[in-house]
């Protein structure tokens, strides 16, 4: 397998997770933003769309999407530990809080990237902060979104939850979130993909 990610961004994710399978992977870091391969080459010419990730599989298929893609990957190994079986109710809670991150966090900082004006940022960072508010009372006397195994939601999570500390938000009140952030961010697999990546966005939190 091939994976097609840029540094720090939520491909970092399928990243980590490819690392905590433990199966044989090749990646390549391309420049979203330039939309331009290592070589120089245009990666739409791959990816039509121009986005990360992109996994590419040993028959030369190509899967696209993060939800997608990191659960393809957990089901690949069988791992039920980071992927609950299918049509378990623990796996439809993992599914649950992947669509909460795609859907509240990773679209909600999107805005930050755009030029906008003082107020918008201030009201776009106060949403967030609200969102991250509900991640940290879920993570109140567990280690993982779901309880005391990690997940691909929890993959997802760590890195973009990690984005605020890149933003400068203020953490200070959310003692449950940083000290996830800090525990993922020592992992094997995250600290693998930082290493052959580069940090990007991703911040890790001091313990």
């Amino acid at each position: 397998m091939k994976l097609f990610t840029h540094p720090g961004a939520s491909s970092m994710h399928v990243h980590i997770l490819l690392h905590e399978i433990g199966a044989p992977f090749e990646i390549e870091v391309i420049n979203v933003t330039t939309k331009t391969r290592a070589d120089g080459s245009d990666y739409r010419e791959i990816a039509a769309r121009g986005m990360v990730p992109l996994l590419r599989l040993d028959d030369g298929t190509d899967l696209t999407e993060n939800v997608v893609v990191a659960q393809y990957v957990c089901d690949l190994a069988r791992r039920e530990d980071l992927m609950p079986a299918a049509r378990s109710l623990a796996r439809y809670r993992v599914m649950e809080w992947q669509s909460f991150v795609a859907a509240e966090l990773h679209k909600g900082f999107s805005p930050l990237f755009w030029p906008i004006d003082d107020t918008a940022k201030a009201f776009v960072r106060e949403r967030l902060l609200d969102r991250l508010k509900i991640v940290d009372a879920v993570l109140e006397g567990r280690a993982f979104l779901t309880g005391d195994t990690f997940t691909a939601a929890d993959a997802y999570l760590f890195v973009i939850a990690s984005w605020a500390l890149f933003f400068q938000f203020d953490l200070s009140a959310l003692a449950n979130l940083r000290a996830f952030l800090a525990r993922v961010g020592q992992r094997s697999s995250v600290r693998a993909a930082l290493a052959a990546e580069g940090e990007g966005l991703v911040r890790v939190q001091a313990a």
